[in-house]
This record gives C-alpha cells, sequence and structure tokens, in this order.
C-alpha cells in the first residue's frame, strides 16, 4: 500500500513540476500584481483595516487564495483526465485500496498547493517586510485548506464529463466565495446582515484563522474555524471515497 501510495505521489508532484511554467509560475506574477494594485496604489488610501496596515492584511488572504485555487486546480485536472485516457480504471482493478487511491490524488493537490503557496510567499517576501505571528497555527490552516479543496477539486473531477465541466465550478461557485471570504477586506465594514451572511461562507473561516495565524488578528474564535475546516473534510472524504469506491462516472 505504501508503494502504491508513494507512486501516486511522486507522478502527481512530478506532473505539475515538469510544467511549473504553467502551474507554479504564474500564481506568482498574479500575487505580485494584486500587492502592487490593491496593496501599493490602493493600501495607503484604504489606511488600516483590524488595527493593521492594509498591505499586511491582504497578504494572507492572498496567500491562501493561490493554496485554495492550485491546491483544487490539481486534483481536478489530474483525475479527469485519469477518467479521460482510462487510466484510472487499472488503479480501480489493482489490489490497491481505494482510500489509497484517494489519499495519492488529495496528496498531490496538497503538494501543489504547498508549492505555489510557498512560492508566493516567498515573492512577498520581497515586497514586504513581515513576521508570521505564530508558525504551528498558519501551517495548519494551510494544510487543512489544501486538504478541503483537494478533496473538493476530486469531486467535482468525478461528477465532469467534459473538460468545460472542470471549470465551471471554480468559476462560477469557488471564485465568488474566495472574493467574498474576507480575502480583501473584513468582514466589520460590512452591514451588519452581510456579516451574519459572510459567516455561511467557510472560506471566511480559513481566512480568519491564516490571518491570524500571520497577523494575531482575527473576528472569529480559532476553534470554531478549525472545527469547521475539520467537519467539511469528513464530510468530502466520506463523499469522495463513496464516488470512488461506487465508481460513479469512473467505471465504464
Amino acid at each position: 500500500m505504501w508503494i502504491a501510495y508513494k507512486t501516486i505521489v511522486i507522478k502527481e508532484i512530478l506532473r505539475f513540476s515538469r510544467i511549473w511554467v504553467q502551474t507554479i509560475f504564474p500564481p506568482i506574477i498574479t500575487t505580485s500584481l494584486y500587492l502592487l494594485i490593491f496593496g501599493g496604489l490602493m493600501g495607503e488610501r484604504i489606511g488600516r483595516m483590524q488595527e493593521v496596515d492594509y498591505l499586511h492584511f491582504i497578504i494572507p488572504g492572498i496567500i491562501l487564495m493561490t493554496v485554495i485555487q492550485n491546491a483544487y486546480a490539481n486534483t481536478v485536472a489530474s483525475f479527469f483526465l485519469a477518467k479521460f485516457n482510462h487510466s484510472i480504471e487499472e488503479l480501480l482493478v489493482s489490489p490497491v485500496s481505494h482510500w489509497v487511491i484517494l489519499l495519492g490524488y488529495i496528496s498531490g493537490g496538497v503538494a501543489r498547493g504547498f508549492a505555489v503557496g510557498l512560492g508566493v510567499f516567498a515573492a512577498v517576501s520581497f515586497f514586504v517586510d513581515f513576521t508570521i505571528n505564530n508558525i504551528f497555527i498558519t501551517f495548519t490552516i494551510f494544510l487543512l485548506t489544501a486538504i478541503l479543496f483537494s478533496l473538493a477539486g476530486f469531486i467535482n473531477a468525478v461528477f465532469a464529463k467534459s473538460f468545460d465541466d472542470i471549470s465551471i465550478v471554480p468559476t462560477f461557485i469557488l471564485l465568488p466565495m474566495i472574493y467574498l471570504g474576507g480575502m480583501f477586506y473584513s468582514i466589520d465594514i460590512l452591514p451588519e446582515f452581510w456579516q451574519e451572511l459572510s459567516k455561511f461562507n467557510p472560506i471566511y473561516y480559513m481566512v480568519d484563522a491564516f490571518r491570524l495565524g500571520f497577523l494575531g488578528s482575527s473576528n472569529s474564535d480559532l476553534s470554531t474555524s478549525i472545527l469547521v475546516l475539520l467537519l467539511m473534510i469528513f464530510i468530502l472524504a466520506v463523499v469522495a471515497f463513496y464516488l470512488l469506491k461506487r465508481g460513479i462516472n469512473i467505471k465504464a
């Protein structure tokens, strides 16, 4: 089982690292533009948010945004291609546990999320001087977020029937949730109704907890944020395992 798991993970890492110009480099450029436009040009006019300079305030959100997008994108694209060329069928008929197959693909998504996240972190450090308030909290939220959206990408890939289908969820669901999850603002500035509505967005808790690890400032309780993350990971893991074991939209 360990050899099978290691093989899948190595294959996934090699898949995105060989085309690093397409997978790792673009988020770094995008992050630099976000910092230049929102932090550099608009930050001075906005001032401070949650008692923190606005440029520093948006850094955790920008880093976590790239982790979410890349962990999701890696798993959805990789597993859909495995379905498309029928190579997943070879794994399903082999004496490899379904959990091992699922963990292998999820680990690949987490690896890409980490690679891009660390690349963005390094790029940000060239623009802004900052220190991480709590490395343990930062790493924990970083890891749980990557796992969660790798699972979400896996489920999307299972149901996708064409290459267009793998872009519907990121475009019409994931992206709005990211931008409305407090990436670039604190929900304190919203009217009370929209503050309460924002609390139904799971990305809000991820960003807020990640910001706590970075800056030591947050709106929600850390235990609540971690509980939300763990609960969603459990639900998506059960769903993903069920879909894989039953071969829904996978077996011919």
